[in-house]
């Protein structure tokens, strides 16, 4: 009597346990595909964005090479750079950025919204992509490889392309990376002597604080 209870208990723990990792692995399944689908949507369209201005008016500037809270959420901003006609899921786009050394490619869109920067990366603040002067560019870290997730994995020294709307595409160099106070702006903006500039923004892996990376033209 007692071994059969028992072998009924083992039996029906067992199956609960064999549920539990069923589920798991299709949650884990699924959280592959989502992520899959996104890099590849973001991928195909920045490579459909800088053939399309390519072929246009544009010039090539630069040799180039071929949880917790998170802050960001809260952030909503109207920034003043020029408008764009190019759009991706519904959000206008200033142009792309490529950091090879991480395999990165994405839009940037022309908002910071809760649901832009879900999407792709963001413009916050500044002159405007490949502008003298600094330009924020946000994005999320996620830590699963998507957006921002591993710009911690930047150095100093390595490059980063930006392709504007108008087919200027700009190669800049990573010459200072730091972790900052989420509330900490002071940067933003900054004697870039007549020169566009860049800066990346992003949370660090405990939202604590946030990653900066900034990049400048030769």
């Amino acid at each position: 009597m007692f071994e059969s209870k028992y072998s009924k208990i083992l039996t029906v723990l067992l199956v609960i346990v064999i549920i539990a990792i069923l589920g798991l692995l299709g949650y884990l399944a699924y959280e592959y595909y989502q992520n899959y689908v996104i890099s590849t949507d973001a991928n195909q369209f920045v490579d459909d964005f800088n053939g399309e201005v390519a072929d246009g008016d544009g010039n090539d500037q630069n040799k180039t090479e071929t949880s917790n809270e998170n802050p960001f959420d809260q952030i909503e901003t109207t920034n003043t750079v020029g408008g764009t006609s190019k759009t991706y899921k519904g959000f206008g786009v200033l142009g792309t950025i490529e950091i090879p050394s991480i395999s990165l490619k994405y839009p940037v869109l022309d908002k910071v919204t809760p649901k832009s920067i879900e999407t792709a990366v963001a413009f916050l603040y500044g002159t405007g992509l490949n502008k003298p002067g600094n330009s924020v560019i946000i994005g999320h870290n996620y830590r699963n490889g998507l957006f921002f997730s591993n710009l911690k994995k930047v150095n100093v020294g390595e490059k980063i392309y930006i392709t504007d709307v108008e087919g200027n595409r700009m190669t800049y160099t990573i010459y200072n990376k730091f972790e900052a106070a989420a509330n900490d702006t002071s940067f933003y903006q900054r004697d870039t002597g007549g020169k566009p500039e860049i800066t990346l923004s992003t949370c660090t892996d405990d939202s604590s604080a946030r990653i900066i990376v900034f990049g400048k033209t030769e």
